[in-house]
């Protein structure tokens, strides 16, 4: 059987006559934009860009994957650092061309295609005054991170994207397209409620959304010598917080490239304006800010605020685990270890968990972090290639004196290309066996392996 870079010749030309999107191969214009994803670290070059317009798309270039027995990796918006988004030499399935949405007001229910980016539902949905937990960053696909979890501005009050999923359309490893929800197909919908793109290809998804028009949020920065202080303070402060307000607090660089180093405290709070005067007080009177930037927003504004500190094509090494209180060692750590940092950019933030997130049982969906504590993400980021080595040694001298602070549990949308099994294994804790069971029903063969895998 003819094969020309791997693929099959006769299934190649027969895709193309029908298939709706644009089929790129290494030669094509195009090629090396579509094979470029969000983080600058990762470089690898597919037999076949598939950018599909639809589920027949999606089908018919999976089956062309599989006839040809190459790799596939999937792409949703492309921005999960660990870049497994991109095969080399198999055949990428890239979903960012399928940007449909479409609100039920009435139902306060979205559907959204899976190349669609958070920034691009907040807006559609905002529209009729809704809102649904997003990704913290508008450039964020929100396929890739609602199947990891979702966690967003809103979780306390609404619970992560998945706590609003209502169905999703999966074309399977067998090349059926099918819709999973709590009434049909439940295990995999129970599955794909976190367990990442172990189990199909996600082409849409349907939320709940929530009556939303306006928060209060923004960031108040006080000066790195000043940043121990305001961790500790950030620790008393989150333990009497309502549902309506969400807190990340940790260390960042100046947004100016400087290299000024600060301490910060980000808010989202979904209340009543009023309401958000009185529970932003003690952070807003507290110590000598150096900054202070926040006010009533949008809230698809709220998911841009972040955006500029992490631009595509940056280099990016991140590491992420879970604590179940801000110790002091580990605010030490953290305020010694950054003064060193080798880059002017990334920084490393404390999600805290508190409200509806924290009330959902551990085993009702694949994302078992329900517990009230702090979600740490180490977003190291430069953009000179020479410094690579040194960025990643320093993310992991860092990571390496937290883990024993640490209470063992990761968040899968945070872990990188080097975060090993026994890192999956901990971001889904007693609900690994389960989803093994599952991808063992709906994918035996792990072809959907570019991904922090689960094997059958």
């Amino acid at each position: 059987m003819a094969t020309i870079i791997g693929l099959d010749v006769e299934r190649l030309d027969a895709l193309r006559v029908g298939f709706s999107g644009e089929l790129l191969l290494p030669e094509d214009d195009g090629y090396d934009e579509a094979r470029r994803v969000h983080n600058g670290l990762v470089d690898k070059h597919p037999a076949l860009i598939a950018r599909c317009h639809g589920t027949a798309d999606v089908a018919d270039a999976l089956a062309l994957a599989r006839a040809s027995a190459v790799e596939v990796s999937v792409r949703g918006g492309g921005h999960n650092v660990a870049g497994r988004a991109v095969t080399n030499g198999g055949v990428m399935i890239d979903l960012s061309p399928m940007k449909g949405i479409h609100v039920e007001r009435a139902a306060q229910t979205v559907r959204a295609q899976g190349g669609v980016l958070w920034g691009e539902l907040n807006r559609e949905a905002a529209v009729h005054g809704l809102a649904v937990t997003g990704g913290v960053i508008s450039t964020t696909g929100i396929a890739g991170l609602t199947l990891g979890g979702g966690i967003g501005w809103l979780m306390p009050k609404y619970g992560v994207a998945i706590d609003n999923l209502l169905s999703v359309d999966v074309v399977t490893a067998a090349g059926e397209a099918i819709t999973a929800s709590t009434h049909a197909h439940p295990d995999l919908f129970w599955a794909l409620r976190g367990g990442g793109g172990n189990f199909g290809i996600a082409t849409s998804f349907e939320y709940r959304l929530h009556p939303l028009r306006q928060v209060v949020g923004g960031l108040v920065a006080h000066p790195l010598p000043k940043a121990r202080d305001l961790l500790r303070f950030v620790r008393e402060y989150v333990k009497n917080i309502p549902d309506e307000l969400m807190v990340a607090a940790g260390l960042v660089n100046a947004p100016d490239g400087s290299g000024f180093k600060l301490g910060a405290v980000i808010v989202c709070h979904c209340g009543t304006e009023e309401q958000a005067k009185v529970d932003l007080r003690p952070l807003l009177e507290f110590g000598e800010p150096a900054m202070v930037e926040i006010g009533p927003m949008p809230y698809p504004a709220m998911n841009t605020m972040l955006d500029a500190g992490y631009p595509k094509g940056a280099l990016n090494y991140w590491k992420s685990n879970f604590f179940a209180d801000l110790a002091d060692d580990v605010i030490d750590i953290l305020v010694d270890s950054f003064a060193a940092a080798p880059s002017p950019m990334g920084g490393m933030i404390f999600e805290h968990f508190h409200g509806a997130v924290t009330r959902i049982p551990e085993t009702e969906t694949a994302w078992p972090l329900r517990q009230e504590g702090y979600n740490l993400v180490i977003t190291s980021e430069w953009l000179d290639p020479a410094t690579t080595e040194e960025n990643i040694a320093w993310t992991r001298e860092l990571y390496a004196k937290l883990e024993p602070h640490a209470v063992g549990r990761r968040y899968v949308n945070y872990l990188d290309a080097d975060d090993a099994d026994d890192a999956i294994r901990a971001a889904y804790g007693p609900n690994y066996d389960r989803l093994v069971e599952v991808k063992r029903r709906y994918d035996p063969d792990n072809v959907f392996h570019l991904n922090h895998n689960i094997q059958p």
